[in-house]
């Protein structure tokens, strides 16, 4: 077998892994909850810990990449992924599962920091469009089988199997990726920034756990910290000889529009699973397999068109496949926005394959658009940019759930009381998510081609 088909086996394999992971454990949070009596914010900081954690080490594992080789770090990456999921089947807290959510994201960010960069150093530019999709149709893969797989492994053999379906996985892709040839290290003998990468991680957990705790007032002084703290991470990365983050890479403004556009896509995704699988459990009264076969409507169109949209996209402009993906999204979170106690599941069907089509249509065009904007020699800041967009996405998308349901619903518990509050809630988000998706629409049109700086 070539060196070309190894490495998309181990990209398929680990682009699989944690969006099955993070789509399944969705699925079974109405079961963890009712083990350890959470509240509904509680049960969001599940999907939430393991962002915050991915986002926070994404940029640092990147850097010492670049510095010691893609590969040992990738490598690196599923031997912790594949650990933290076995610890997980062991939680006997909801405090402790947390914890090896964090550990998950943290080996996510060594996969994920480098994916995208191997993929794009083994491929020529002919071919990567092609190969981006596939890879990226593992990750929908992912998402298609975790809410199916993801409700049987729950209703039959309890939540704590899901993470133990990680295991065998994630041995796979540790023997696969031996036999993938070559290493990159573009930044060999350079020196780790940890300043850069101290202040970053503040200003990323500081935002994140601000949002989560609002109305109260510490949670303003807590996102406007983040926010300093930002602004503080660009003025040190700016000056500095080795940077953990080349900060002038946002020069590039075809560059900076189509990661824009990522995090605009990638905000608007996160939270669909979370708040459909506890409407459809709640509201709907399905049971966690059949939620999980509803669900699935939405990766099942994204694995099946997201190789074709990434073909295309060899072909044409990629800003133009993106924009009709985001176009999609507009309309699937703008169905969801008059979402009600008697909607028919007809509709929610619906709503389901159009956002299934708008992210197809997105993903793999929108990445291979942000490639294309760089010269290869930035290949793994592109690749780490691009991931952390996706990841600062997510956990936005998760931050404005959970605000929307502090402010609806409080502390509380879901009980059929505030099912109300709950569907105002869940009507509200997406009825941002619609709105954030339409200028996705705009970011990725005014995008435009390869290297305009």
């Amino acid at each position: 077998m070539s060196p070309k088909k190894y490495a998309l086996m181990v990209a398929v394999l680990t682009s699989f892994l944690t969006p099955f992971v993070g789509s399944s454990i969705n699925i079974a949070l109405p079961s963890i909850g009712s083990e350890f009596s959470a509240t509904a914010i509680l049960l969001g900081w599940i999907p939430t810990a393991y962002l915050l954690a991915l986002a926070v080490c994404l940029v640092p594992f990147g850097r010492l990449a670049d510095i010691y080789g893609r590969k040992r770090v990738f490598t690196y990456g599923i031997i912790l992924f594949t650990l933290s999921s076995f610890l997980a089947t062991m939680s006997f807290s909801i405090e402790m599962l947390l914890l090896f959510r964090v550990l998950q994201g943290a080996g996510s960010a060594m996969i994920f920091g480098n994916l995208f960069a191997i993929i794009a150093s083994i491929f020529p530019a002919s071919e990567r469009g092609k190969a981006l999709g596939i890879t990226i149709t593992g990750a929908f893969l992912g998402l298609f089988l975790g809410p199916v797989l993801g409700g049987f492994l729950t209703e039959y053999f309890g939540w704590r199997s899901i993470f133990f379906f990680n295991v065998p996985l994630g041995i796979l892709a540790i023997i696969a990726v031996t036999r993938v040839e070559g290493e990159w290290a573009e930044a060999s003998g350079k020196s780790f920034d940890i300043l850069g990468s101290i202040i970053l991680g503040f200003s990323l957990v500081t935002l994140m756990y601000g949002l989560s705790i609002l109305p109260e007032i510490i949670g303003f002084y807590l996102i406007l910290a983040g926010l300093v703290g930002l602004v503080l991470f660009y003025l040190v990365e700016i000056r500095m000889e080795s940077p953990v983050f080349d900060v002038k890479i946002f020069k590039n403004r075809s560059f900076t529009l189509h990661n824009l556009a990522a995090f605009i896509s990638y905000c608007s995704a996160a939270p669909i699973v979370f708040i459909l699988s506890l409407y459809l459990q709640y509201i709907k009264g399905l049971d966690p397999q059949w939620a999980g076969i509803v669900l699935s409507v939405q990766p099942v169109m994204m694995t099946i068109f997201s190789p074709l949209a990434g073909k295309a996209s060899d072909i044409i402009e990629p800003r133009k496949m993106a924009a009709l993906g985001m176009l999609l999204n507009t309309i699937g979170c703008g169905i969801f926005a008059f979402l009600g106690d008697e909607t028919s599941m007809i509709i929610i069907v619906i709503g389901l394959g159009f956002l299934g089509l708008g992210f197809a249509n997105f993903s793999s065009p929108n990445t291979n658009a942000i490639m294309g904007t760089v010269e290869s020699h930035l290949y793994g800041v592109a690749s780490t940019t691009v991931t952390t967009m996706r990841v600062l996405g997510q956990m936005s998308g998760m931050g404005v759930v959970l605000l929307v349901l502090v402010l609806l619903m409080g502390s509380s518990t879901i009980n059929p009381q505030i099912y109300p509050e709950f569907i105002t809630s869940t009507r509200i988000s997406f009825a941002i998510f619609s709105v954030l998706s339409f200028i996705g629409i705009l970011a990725s049109l005014a995008g435009g081609n390869k290297n305009q700086s």
